[in-house]
């Protein structure tokens, strides 16, 4: 029983993606292969993924022959826009190898900073690499230092911004609790000279000394009265 027909279409799992991908490609890349060999035929195929990887087949000795060859057929009898010389095309050609080499470059050197892919390096490129670290992680340490040390003192202004303004309205409150005082003393001054003249007139109406003392009633002292009856003798007992 064969297979059902595929549907064309986009798929939208990742790694289902990605797996049939691979498996395509490579399946494209043998085919091309094959085909140049059994027929004799210069082929040449050019890949890109969705991330920008580039995969190439060329049967013959240059990519770049074949694509001049492929120009010449293509855009022989006529004028293009462009009309780029061969060699401005090589020259570019060149330059594309070139980024293609830097930029496979820089993404190995990444992964092997991340600690990934370390088995084809040799002893000096290990080397290199570690001093590399460890220059990153000094300039890493010296920038942190720093930002630590412009905290510091960030918060040291701060802090003396925070003691003048302490200090400012201390001032102000000792000036307040000053001038509440006076205005206190000043009312005792006030309660002071309105209460001197009324004291002035309690002594003005004391009563006076004149030496003379009235004496109670006989009702008042009977002990007086009972001790004076006691000595004394009527005229008519003489």
């Amino acid at each position: 029983m064969g297979r059902g027909r595929v549907e064309l279409k986009r798929i939208e799992n990742k790694i289902n993606r990605q797996v049939t991908f691979a498996k395509r490609r490579n399946g494209l890349l043998k085919k091309a292969y094959e085909l140049s060999v059994l027929c004799d035929a210069e082929v040449a195929l050019i890949i890109f993924s969705n991330r920008g990887k580039l995969y190439e087949f060329c049967s013959g000795t240059s990519m770049l022959k074949t694509l001049e060859r492929y120009q010449k057929c293509s855009y022989g009898g006529l004028e293009i826009e462009d009309n780029k010389p061969a060699r401005e095309l090589e020259a570019n050609y060149r330059e594309y190898l070139k980024l293609k080499a830097r930029y496979e470059a820089l993404q190995r050197t990444q992964r092997n900073l991340l600690g990934e892919e370390l088995g084809p390096l040799n002893v000096k490129e290990l080397d290199q690499l570690e001093r590399q670290l460890e220059g990153s992680l000094k300039q890493i340490r010296s920038i942190k230092t720093q930002s630590m040390v412009d905290q510091l003192t960030d918060l040291q202004c701060k802090e003396q911004a925070l003691i003048e303004a302490n200090r400012a309205l201390r001032i102000e409150l000792d000036e307040i609790s000053r001038d509440i005082q006076l205005h206190h003393w000043a009312g005792n001054e006030q309660t002071a000279a309105f209460g001197q003249p009324h004291a002035q007139c309690q002594g003005f109406f004391e009563p006076l000394q004149t030496g003379y003392q009235l004496e109670a009633p006989e009702e008042m002292n009977p002990p007086a009265r009972h001790s004076q009856a006691a000595g004394f003798i009527p005229g008519w007992m003489l």
